[in-house]
């Protein structure tokens, strides 16, 4: 199996790209801040005396910065109708200086002006906006660029700062001493005259922008290290192109390609010749033709006139590489491109970091790799592109389901920052290491758009996921059944099947939370219906299940089948809420699995609200309040489109090109069937969505679970599970998870095995297979893999609650909850590359075997805490003699098939629950069993979130309440503080039966204790000096209360 590269372009294959990278357009950009344009839109009057004081005499650059802090009168542009948040606190007009352009450079009437606006913000985020100057009348950027700040950020959650200064000539100067020597702007003699600097407030510490006059470029700073230098730098290798809009007429001139030359190229009739004729009647997922005569189109291959053409783009000169502009062609598509060029790129540097993460979703390592420069592991950029991949590929920069345009830095000097990308377009980014300064660049190139860029400073990982959560929004707390595992294939054929399936897990006492159902439930693939030959009781069969506490899944895909007998297609049409073609006139058609399809505009809020009716239980006949959603090929996926997807030139309901919205439709397709699940509820009911997506976009963590996609039943898909899920968790996307036994083809009983064990420790955990695939529920492999299968299934079960309580932390700080060993040390530099073991939250450590026959495996532990076996409760003993420094220790371990490597860490607490159930809906009142690994100081915290687990009430009447337990065995007593909700103060004492704890297992107690007790009893413990582990048995105390347990040693 192998992906069809015909159908996927590369850099090479795309104009916008070419231009951008290796300097193919750099001679037509040159810009420079114009410091008459400069303006502080928010300035403290004293802080204008005080820099006043410290200035020059009133001439140059300073005369003019001063002009606009004492609020000279100066032009202002009209406002961004698109801006949504905290407003500007600086702008300043950049001009394209380069004579190439026929551009004044020595006035502001410059026909290329761009207009640079500065958003600081209270938790020290920057934003830098760079767009056209808008508002010129009669001009190709009259009105502004689309943007969508109002579909992808929080703008609840962004704060302006309260105070913003201009630097003194004197703070510059000092700033340029620890300017690095990656800084290719300064020249000989240079000094604050050179430079703009701006300094505002923060939560963290003020932060700082230094601005390079000419040519443009700036540094960002944390005001509290200087010393270190800036943590980021915008153009230091001059690679800012921003094409402005401009009339076709008025760039005829620049086509290099003539009209008989790229007809050939085109290959006029290419469609028709293609296919030989032959009678098309529909589209396989891969995008090739099926015939009436039972045959499929073969897969393309690039011919030798094609390659050489591709080449020959490839190296000609920067100047010439005008084709595709204006028009563009890629496999017998063509995009018309009525706007023309409208490309924008920027170079970011991060000093002093070798170590960048992000960038999902790629089929890669969690470290991003270089692709470009001598020694570059990729050829390639990393492309971000939503797209329907069929039969993906490993080790690739190919564009994949869905993208995060959000990178991370981190070092032991620079401490963690990030970098947002905010723009849905396509978009590629290069990646350079640069060994010999340490310093790690990157070159961001897309399609259309603004350069729309937040810095995010950080210092920690933990304060830049706080700032990330403020800027695209905070996880959603799931239910939690959706935590347990879910059974799904494509497709079990009829209710038949579903019983049958349903009741081995019922008499094999295996625990599964979910059954699902493919596309093959519904009529004719009509979504919203039912076969009613193979599902002719929907609602009866939920509720049975419901009865034994399981719930259902049904897909919903957002391509609606052209039937104007089929109910949904219908009032979509008569109501105009589909996405148009080019011509703005006609629905767009398109090819999908019901055949001739309409794709619902979800980037309208009408449109978005229909179809959120659409779930209601008297629309949706045969749901019920167990049944869930699974949203599938909403890249979009079109079978018939280029690269399986839409033409960028058709149109959304407002008139925007697809290409401004692509990566955005997934996320708003999730976000409208989440909200459908909510508007559901009865009054009576309050129940929170879940909803599956395979594409996703920036802040799709508030929406619901995403997974990997198509996947193989191969170990090296096993093995690149943990990396694309780690990456994804970079972009704070955490509830995520790949398919458990792949996808496509036949896992034998090792890897299903491997596969298992390593799924019950991902945040999402679902097998699901291929209808080509032989049946693999965990009864098909036999009894002794069985028994394997459903210990793993177990273990999961059993740290359910601790799994919840990391979810609630994800959800409270933005912190990711599978995380890199970076973010919890991250002055231990051997482990920041580190993607084959993982850290849940803080405390347990994680590393699948991912190899075939493997009975040994090697884990890195950090030195700074102990680690505890979770099977054995035994201390690793490499961990507990170190050096004191920020080291890892590289140990061997046993992982023979019945063993997964696990690891708690010392100073913690776990909380989970050890009887043996079917779901979790049966687990509700279990009591809990607290799991102690004590430190080196015999010290040890922890927490248990706790509320229904199923509905709104935690967020909308506060039932909810938080455990936060501790043991010092130094001081002899073991605690629990609780924060009660306001909603369950009242019925506390009633519900505190509910949530006992039945036992404490302490690992790490160097000696017997002599008494236990609480205030009321003494206990009953067992102590093992071999095994040093203490077990209180039956403590009668509550989480839902205040407790002290005392212990005399």
């Amino acid at each position: 199996m192998a992906v069809d590269r015909s159908k996927f372009r590369t850099c090479a294959q795309t104009s916008f790209c070419r231009r951008h990278r290796g300097g193919h357009s750099a001679s037509l950009y040159h810009y420079r801040l114009d410091p008459d344009s400069v303006q502080l839109l928010e300035v403290p009057g004293d802080v204008v005396a005080d820099a006043a004081a410290d200035a020059p005499p009133d001439t140059g650059v300073w005369s003019s910065v001063k002009k606009r802090m004492l609020g000279d009168n100066h032009d202002q542009p009209l406002l961004d109708p698109y801006v949504k948040g905290p407003g500007p606190v600086f702008q300043a007009t950049l001009l394209n200086t380069n004579a190439n352009t026929n551009a004044d450079s020595s006035s502001s009437s410059s026909s290329e002006r761009l207009q640079l606006a500065v958003h600081g913000h209270a938790d020290g985020m920057a934003r830098i906006r760079i767009t056209e100057v808008y508002g010129s009348a009669h001009t190709p950027y009259e009105k502004a660029r689309w943007t969508s700040d109002e579909l992808v950020l929080n703008t609840d959650e962004l704060i302006s700062t309260n105070h913003v200064e201009f630097l003194s000539p004197s703070a510059i100067s000092e700033l340029l001493t620890y300017l690095p020597s990656i800084n290719n702007n300064m020249k000989p003699n240079q000094d604050a005259s050179d430079y703009i600097g701006v300094q505002y407030g923060a939560d963290q510490g003020d932060m700082i922008l230094l601005f390079h006059i000419d040519p443009f470029s700036f540094t960002f700073w944390r005001k509290d290290d200087l010393k270190s230098g800036p943590i980021v730098q915008f153009g230091e290798e001059q690679l800012m192109h921003f094409e402005v809009r401009r009339s076709k007429e008025a760039s005829n001139s620049d086509v290099l390609v003539s009209e008989e030359d790229d007809a050939d190229f085109i290959k006029d009739g290419e469609e028709e010749d293609r296919h030989g004729g032959k009678e098309i009647v529909g589209y396989w997922e891969d995008g090739l033709a099926i015939y009436a005569d039972g045959s499929r189109e073969e897969k393309e291959t690039e011919d030798e006139e094609d390659e050489k053409h591709r080449k020959l783009l490839e190296e000609q000169a920067p100047e010439l590489d005008t084709e595709g502009m204006w028009e563009e062609t890629f496999s017998s598509h063509e995009d018309s491109k009525p706007y023309g060029p409208m490309s924008i790129g920027m170079d970011l540097t991060f000093p002093n970091s070798q170590h960048l993460f992000g960038l999902p979703e790629h089929a890669s390592s969690t470290h991003l790799k270089s692709t470009f420069g001598q020694g570059a592991h990729y050829q390639e950029p990393y492309r971000m592109y939503n797209l329907d991949v069929f039969e993906y590929e490993l080790d690739e920069t190919m564009a994949l389901y869905g993208h995060i345009p959000f990178l991370v830095s981190h070092s032991v000097t620079g401490g963690t920052v990030g970098a947002f990308w905010f723009n849905p377009t396509e978009t590629f980014v290069d990646i350079q290491e640069d060994a010999s300064s340490k310093h790690s660049k990157t070159h961001w190139m897309s399609e259309s758009g603004i350069i729309d860029l937040f810095l995010l400073p950080g210092p920690t990982a933990e304060a830049m996921y706080e700032q990330y959560a403020h800027l695209t929004g905070r996880l959603a707390l799931p239910p939690m059944f959706s935590l347990g595992y879910h059974q799904c294939r494509w497709n079990y054929k009829d209710e038949r099947d579903v019983y049958q399936v349903h009741e081995k897990f019922e008499e094999l006492d295996y625990p599964y939370d979910v059954l699902w159902l493919d596309i093959e439930h519904t009529d004719g693939k009509r979504y919203f219906t039912w076969d009613d030959n193979l599902f002719p009781h929907p609602a009866e069969m939920q509720e049975k299940l419901w009865h034994d506490g399981r719930r259902m899944v049904t897909i919903v895909d957002p391509h609606i089948k052209r039937d104007n007998k089929y109910y949904i297609h219908k009032e979509a049409t008569s109501k105009g809420l589909y996405v148009k073609d080019n011509s703005g006139k006609k629905d767009f058609d398109g090819w999908c699995w019901p055949g001739s399809s309409s794709y619902v505009d979800f980037t309208n809020a009408n449109a978005r609200s229909w179809w959120a009716d659409q779930f209601s239980y008297k629309k949706y006949q045969g749901s019920t309040p167990s049944l869930f959603t699974w949203n599938d090929m909403n890249e979009p996926s079109v079978f018939n489109g280029p690269e399986v997807s839409m033409q960028k030139d058709i149109l959304n309901l407002d008139g925007i090109e697809h290409r401004e919205w692509h990566n955005l439709y997934g996320m708003l397709f999730q976000r409208a069937t989440g909200e459908g699940l909510v508007r559901r509820n009865q009054p009576d009911e309050n129940i929170r969505p879940f909803v599956l997506s395979r594409a996703f976009f920036a802040g799709s963590q508030k929406y619901g679970a995403i997974w990997t996609g198509d996947n193989e039943a191969k170990w090296s898909h096993l093995e690149i599970a943990a990396p694309m899920l780690l990456s994804m968790n970079v972009g704070a996307l955490s509830f995520v998870g790949a398919d458990v036994g792949g996808f496509f083809g036949n896992p034998d009983a090792e890897l299903m095995t491997r596969w298992m064990q390593a799924g019950s420790y991902t945040p999402f955990f679902r097998g699901h297979a291929h209808h080509d695939s032989a049946r693999r529920e965990p009864w098909m492999f036999g009894d002794e893999t069985l028994v394997r299968l459903r210990h793993a299934a177990m273990a999961r079960y059993a740290l359910l609650p601790f799994w919840y309580t990391v979810f609630y932390q994800a959800a409270a700080t933005g912190m990711p909850i599978m995380r890199t060993m970076w973010m919890q040390y991250p002055q231990t530099e051997s482990l920041f590359s580190l993607d084959d073991q993982y850290l849940i939250g803080s405390d347990l450590l994680v590393k699948p075997v991912t190899g075939e026959g493997v009975t040994q495996t090697t884990v890195s532990f950090p030195s700074n805490d102990l680690w505890y076996n979770v099977d054995t409760s035994q201390v690793v003993p490499a961990t507990t003699s170190t050096t004191g420094q920020d080291e890892a220790i590289s140990v061997t371990v046993d992982s023979d098939i019945d063993k997964i490597p696990v690891y708690q860490r010392g100073g913690s607490i776990i909380p989970r629950k050890l009887r043996l159930r079917r779901s979790t809906h049966l687990m509700t009142k279990d009591p809990y069993t607290l799991y102690v690994a004590l430190d080196k100081s015999q010290k040890a915290v922890g927490e248990l979130y706790m509320d229904d687990e199923v509905s709104f009430d935690h967020d909308r009447r506060k039932n909810l309440a938080l455990a936060s337990f501790s043991v010092d065995f130094s001081s002899g007593n073991i605690a629990n503080s609780v924060n009660v909700g306001s909603g369950w103060t009242e019925t506390v004492s009633d519900l505190a039966e509910g949530r006992m704890v039945e036992r404490i297992i302490v690992m790490g107690v160097d000696k017997a204790p002599k008494s236990i007790s609480t205030a009321s009893e003494q206990l009953q413990f067992d102590y093992s000096a071999k095994s040093r582990v203490l077990v209180i048995r039956k403590p009668n105390v509550s989480s839902l209360k205040n407790w002290q347990i005392n212990i005399t040693v």
